[in-house]
This record gives structure tokens, sequence and C-alpha cells, in this order.
């Protein structure tokens, strides 16, 4: 589902990535583990397409991301993939239910079918009752619940989580792994995770280990 091959990244005179070849099938929980300073979240940047390599390519169900424009690539990455951060990059002025419909409108998606689906994420990820609190009125968990909801929002190939759990005590953490198993088993999602916590490591199915740039 996700083919990496000989993707590389410099920055200045700094090497990065230095050659990462990849297969991640779906349905995989993947966690992406290392040192700080490793190259993990530039390659997830990369696979998210965020980021570019200066050299390889990176191909999500047989869509060669390298040969789309910029337009393209965008359009791509909103109905592909979707984003879960270590803090929820919610936007501060809008509603819970705002939040996770903004990537269906991005897509141009219809305003009553956006709030439908939104509100039935929500229902799901037990946040029925939370859904017209702005991020601020929220708790740790309750916020990357909604993050994870918005990253569910158009039905994502993939969801690239960076460090999903570090902002949250360990009873929110659980909660969050529990919930990324349930997604596999319900939606057969994907899930590509850079994380420290070894507690998610654990519960995944593969962990690719990166040090100084290549994968050991």
């Amino acid at each position: 589902m996700i083919k990496a091959k000989g993707i590389t990244k410099n920055y200045g005179s700094l090497q990065v990535l230095k050659g990462i070849d990849l297969d991640i099938k779906k349905g995989e929980i993947v966690s992406i583990v290392g040192p700080s300073g490793a190259g993990k979240t530039t390659l997830l940047q990369i696979l998210g397409t965020l980021d570019k390599p200066d050299t390889g390519s990176v191909l999500i169900n047989d869509t060669d991301l390298s040969k789309l424009s910029d337009s393209r690539l965008a359009a791509f990455r909103n109905k592909n993939i979707g984003f879960v951060f270590q803090f929820h990059q919610l936007l501060p002025e809008f509603t819970a239910l705002e939040n996770v419909m903004i990537p269906s409108l991005i897509a141009g998606g219809k305003s009553n079918e956006a709030k439908k689906r939104a509100k039935e994420l929500l229902d799901y990820l037990n946040l029925s009752e939370r859904i017209s609190h702005k991020p601020g009125e929220l708790s740790g968990g309750e916020k990357q619940r909604v993050a994870v909801a918005r990253a569910l929002m158009n039905e994502p190939a993939v969801i690239f989580a960076d460090e999903p759990s570090g902002s949250l005590d360990s009873m929110h953490k659980e909660e969050l792994h529990r919930l990324f198993l349930e997604l596999r088993r319900e939606f057969n999602q994907t899930f590509v995770i850079v994380t420290h916590d070894n507690s998610l490591t654990v519960m995944s199915d593969r962990i690719i280990h990166i040090k100084d740039g290549i994968i050991i």
C-alpha cells in the first residue's frame, strides 16, 4: 500500500535520510522508532507528502507522488491521508464539530454532508456531547480524539501520527492506543506512527528502527 524506495533527504550539508526502503501493507499498524535526530519525523513528513525527498520515490496505492503537481498532490493528501500530531493542531476558534468538518469542506464537500459525517465520527469516539465545545474547553484526551476524528473525515487510506500520545497522561495514552486498535479492527485502517512511547510500539504489528538516517 505504501512503497518507499531509495529515499534520501539533505538539509544543507546534513544528510538526514540516507536511502530508506520501506513497504507497508494495508491495515498494518507500524511504529517508527529511534533516537532524536535519527530522521523519523523527516521520513514521516515525506511519506505523508508534507515534504519531498531529494532522491527516491514514494507510492501510495500505486500513485507515484513525485509525478503529481503541487495542486494535485494537495488534493491527493486531503483525500487519502490523515494526520494526528502530538499537540492536536486544532483550530481554537472553531468547535469540535467544525474542526472535524474542515477536511471535507476543503475537498469541496457539501456542508450538510460534512456535518453528518463529523457527528457520526464524534459519536463513534464518544464525543457526541462535546461537539459544540471549542478546544480550550476539552481535556487533552478529548482533543486528541477530535484530532483522530478529523484525520478520519475523508476516509483516508492511511493515518500518519507524529508522537500522538506524547502530550497525554497514562490513562489517555492507553485510551488512544485502544482506539487505534479498534479503528484497525473495524475499518482496516492503516497507521504509521512515530513514537518514543514503548507501550504504543508494543501494540504495533511492526516496529521500524531508524538510526543515523537508515533503517537498522
